[in-house]
């Protein structure tokens, strides 16, 4: 099975002590998030990347399956 990569991620904290969060995908390009707490901003990169991997998914499958039957 061949590795791909899903995501490339960044975390910055800025000289005001708020985080920065970048996303970089094939899918979605680049998305930014910003927070001062870290981990209520890794909770919202998580949940954004989650709810992206599960609309890819069911797209996906509504191309793979065969719906029609023949009798």
């Amino acid at each position: 099975m061949e590795e791909e990569t899903l995501y490339n991620i960044e975390i910055h904290k800025d000289d005001n002590g708020r985080y920065l969060g970048k996303l970089f995908s094939d899918v979605d390009g680049e998305k930014e998030f910003k927070n001062e707490h870290l981990d209520k901003l890794l909770r919202d990169m998580t949940i954004d990347m989650q709810l992206a991997l599960d609309e890819f998914s069911n797209r996906s499958t509504m191309f793979t399956d065969d719906t029609t039957t023949t009798k």
